[in-house]
């Protein structure tokens, strides 16, 4: 049988553990007897980013960024039993995470359907794909114990040097208490709306955003208005064109929503609100290894896919063993799916 000709480069993360004997396994089984693909091959394990100072997972994503298409296994982000069971130089940062900052763009995570694997929300028949913002706010937030009674105030000072702009927040009372300071950027919720907007079109769902604007009115209010404008100026005729819809919810009102809805949207959160719900979505729809996870960025052309779940380290110490294992590949399996399907549509193939 004549193998299928793969047009452009695919470039293939290598990771650690359970999940990465699983990973050659695909490929020796589904990837290479079928396809003829040129496969970037970058060996992302434990081992080799600390050989490499992580230099491995930088120049990883900076190949992802030329040719447009990535597939990564789990990795082990290090703590602290990790450092001292290889021997590391130090406490490598999640190579998920320097990959994201090179790339830029949106998380977008979703739920593999399989009729046999029982629903705990069982009206759930399509699938939720939950868009992550993962910048700012509550993750990159200054936040501190007051210590006493005193004044807190926020500060901003422009740097063209006109009038600082003072917020007064709150006095303590003697018991003090506790205070943050959180952020983000105009740019960055812009490329937020881009992604999900283009997500959603290549999905073919409707897009929702979750908000809390009626309490944070300024802060939650320019994610509200951002949206609204990068909508109107960039996607409302091919949404409409698609038949699709876009629409801003309160948080709370889509979270009842979502319980009653069969599925079969977008749903654009806040970073923390991305961080929550997109477990809640997971074992709602039977299992948090049941997730695919695919990092788009802005424009649509790039796309970085893997599974939403980690090394799978309790089987990989049983097949150290010599024991047999049973680890489910299905998330896997999706990862390198969904990045030949994106390389398939760059290449018009």
């Amino acid at each position: 049988m004549a193998k299928i000709k793969v047009v452009g480069p695919v470039v293939e993360l290598d990771g650690d553990e359970m999940t990465r004997i699983i990973w050659q396994f695909i490929k020796d089984r589904l990837i290479h007897p079928y396809l003829d693909v040129d496969l970037r091959y970058y060996d992302l394990s434990i081992e080799n980013r600390d050989a490499t100072d992580d230099q491995v997972t930088i120049d990883a994503a900076h190949a992802i960024k030329e040719h447009g298409v990535g597939v990564t296994c789990a990795t082990i982000t290090p703590d602290e039993a990790r450092v001292e069971e290889f021997g590391l130089k130090k406490m490598w940062v999640s190579p998920n995470g320097t990959i994201r900052n090179i790339l830029g763009g949106v998380v977008f995570r979703e739920p593999i359907i399989i009729s046999n694997i029982p629903r705990l929300v069982p009206g759930w028949n399509k699938p939720i794909i939950i868009g992550r913002h993962a910048h700012g706010d509550q993750y990159k937030a200054t936040n501190f114990k007051v210590p006493g009674a005193g004044t807190l105030t926020l500060t901003y000072t422009p740097a063209d040097g006109s009038e600082p702009i003072n917020q007064t927040v709150v006095t303590y009372p003697d018991g003090g208490g506790v205070a943050m300071g959180m952020y983000n950027f105009n740019d960055s919720i812009r490329d937020f709306a881009r992604a999900s907007f283009a997500y959603g079109l290549q999905r073919g769902y409707p897009v929702y955003l979750s908000t809390k604007n009626t309490i944070l009115k300024a802060y939650d209010g320019a994610f509200k208005d951002i949206f609204q404008e990068v909508f109107d100026a960039e996607y409302a005729a091919d949404f409409a064109a698609a038949g699709l819809t876009y629409e801003h919810r309160l948080i709370d009102d889509m979270v009842a929503a979502a319980m009653k809805w069969e599925g079969g949207y977008v749903w654009a959160c806040k970073n923390y609100d991305g961080d929550v719900q997109s477990d809640t979505v997971a074992q709602g729809f039977g299992s948090l290894g049941l997730m695919t996870s695919v990092l788009m960025t802005p424009d649509g052309k790039t796309v970085e896919a893997e599974a939403a779940h980690g090394t799978v380290t309790r089987h990989y110490r049983q097949h150290q063993a010599g024991k047999p294992t049973s680890t489910n590949p299905i998330a896997s399996i999706y990862a390198w799916t969904g990045g030949l399907k994106h390389r398939g549509k760059l290449d018009n193939t």
